[in-house]
């Protein structure tokens, strides 16, 4: 006789919180950056609240977009409402991998649109002056000042990221065509590049590196309050309070980390900085990515309607006829 078949069962239309635990859990370890996984984890963690705080929901492209029109709701930018989306996208792509969830279902909630983002943001960079007001004001003196001073020097003339400094080791440091480069950086979605690095900064690490002692590992290490390099590394926080200490002294507000990557690429476009070399700099794949940190077109100094005529103590405008032109 014959034994009977298992019934095959079907995919789920309602995720339980253990189904969706384990595609979040599925989406992290398919992400090979450290600061990717600590974004998809927020997003997907802040989805599953909301998802689980409905009554029985099955998890659908109605359900993503009534997700959607509630993040619209609560102000959020289009950038971080797009984030968003795309980690629910990557849920149900696992979900439907793993047998958890329809593959109607999935293909459906991938078909669900971004919020459209209009305009371009105008972002945050410093002007020459402000950079070297900048660094001017760290004081040199002391063993934290040389590496404070260090660290604005990479951040401000190699335009790196902040994990790509916190992660730098003195041997990358290397001579390359007579020329001191940080070589085969592995930077971000594990892209590696070559950044060259300015004889003034090469001098500031130089001066961190005599007076703290270090020679192999780790460059930037915190210091204990006793005055002493400490451990193998340093956290973000310690890197965003320096920029934030040095922004202060300098009279500069609301400045981070990636203003100074930003400004970089900016400064070397000013001074004549061929475009392709500045991708290269910064690592970009895109061009588009590039021209976007080097800011809008829009001429801010000497603005269009600065200008125009009705000032106080403007001349008046002889005015030409369209006609008579």
């Amino acid at each position: 006789m014959s034994k009977p078949r298992k019934k095959k069962r079907s995919p789920k239309r309602v995720l339980a919180l253990p189904d969706l635990e384990q595609s979040q859990a599925s989406v992290l370890n398919s992400l090979s950056s450290e600061s990717g996984r600590r974004t998809y984890d927020h997003a997907i963690t802040e989805f599953v609240d909301w998802y689980c705080s409905e009554p029985r929901l099955a998890f659908n492209r109605t359900v993503v977009l009534r997700y959607s029109i509630y993040l619209e709701q609560k102000q959020y930018a289009p950038t971080t409402i797009n984030l968003r989306l795309a980690a629910v996208r990557r849920v149900a792509f696992e979900a439907a991998d793993s047998g958890l969830l329809s593959p109607e279902l999935a293909a459906g909630i991938r078909r669900v649109k971004g919020v459209r983002r209009i305009g371009v943001r105008v972002g945050n960079w410093l002007t020459a002056e402000e950079g070297k007001r900048l660094l001017a004001g760290v004081e040199r003196g002391s063993l934290r000042g040389k590496r404070n001073y260090a660290m604005l020097a990479m951040l401000t003339g190699c335009g790196l990221r902040r994990g790509e400094l916190l992660a730098l080791r003195v041997e990358s440091i290397q001579l390359r065509e007579e020329h001191w480069v940080i070589a085969d950086l592995l930077g971000k979605a594990r892209h590696i590049r070559t950044v060259p690095v300015p004889a003034w900064v090469k001098n500031a690490i130089d001066e961190w590196k005599e007076a703290s002692g270090i020679t192999e590992g780790t460059l930037f290490r915190a210091i204990h309050r006793t005055g002493r390099v400490w451990g193998t590394g340093m956290t973000p926080k310690v890197l965003w309070e320096t920029v934030r200490e040095a922004a202060s002294r300098a009279g500069i507000a609301k400045l981070a980390p990636h203003d100074l990557r930003r400004t970089c690429a900016r400064l070397c476009r000013l001074a004549g900085g061929e475009l392709d070399q500045i991708q290269f700099l910064l690592g970009h794949v895109s061009i588009q990515t590039t021209e976007r940190y080097l800011g809008c077109k829009q001429k801010l100094r000497c603005a269009v309607n600065d200008r125009i005529g009705i000032e106080p103590d403007a001349h008046p405008i002889a005015v030409v006829d369209a006609g008579q032109r």
